[in-house]
């Protein structure tokens, strides 16, 4: 997709002229953050048309709409699975073993770092803090369910909970 072939809906406009009214004339850019989080929640995750039409509506440079989309990791460049673990890996959560969190969901799940179970189940991501480090490791699962202090047998027993919830439905 092109960004061409790509253009805002009129509500999508209407949504981020909200967010571009809350900063100062000559700044609108800086409602790119929640531009692009909206355009993200329309269409699932973000392409390269959707980063290219959101730095147009914003009148600001296309390369700095990608250093926002690339470097926060609410983004998703790719679709993701309906459960999307993501698991710390600054400082503290690396000193208390999330490497071992990351092996167990590799192993638990049959996929690596970025990737989708082949049933679009779950996404596997690591992420820079969390902001929570006195209860490291830590764990996100979608962008509002945090999980604290994990272990590899937590993390398990999340997994299985999720899948009989899957199941159940």
């Amino acid at each position: 997709m092109s960004s061409k072939s790509f253009v805002l809906s009129a509500q999508l406009k209407r949504d981020i002229k909200q967010w571009m009214n809350k900063f100062p004339k000559g700044k609108q850019a800086s409602a790119v953050i929640m531009a692009l989080r909206l355009v993200q929640d329309a269409h699932g995750y973000l392409q390269d048309a959707h980063i290219d039409a959101v730095a147009d509506f914003l009148s600001m440079p296309t390369i700095q709409a990608y250093e926002v989309a690339k470097f926060y990791s609410m983004y998703r460049q790719s679709h993701q699975g309906k459960h999307v673990l993501k698991i710390c890996r600054s400082v503290s959560c690396y000193l208390r073993d999330a490497d071992s969190l990351i092996a167990a969901a590799k192993d638990k799940l049959n996929i690596n770092l970025g990737e989708t179970t082949p049933c679009g189940q779950f996404s596997l991501r690591e992420v820079e803090c969390l902001g929570a480090c006195c209860e490291a490791p830590c764990m996100l699962v979608g962008d509002h369910q945090y999980h604290y202090e994990m272990t590899p047998e937590k993390l398990q027993d999340l997994l299985s909970s999720l899948q009989a919830e899957e199941a159940s439905t």
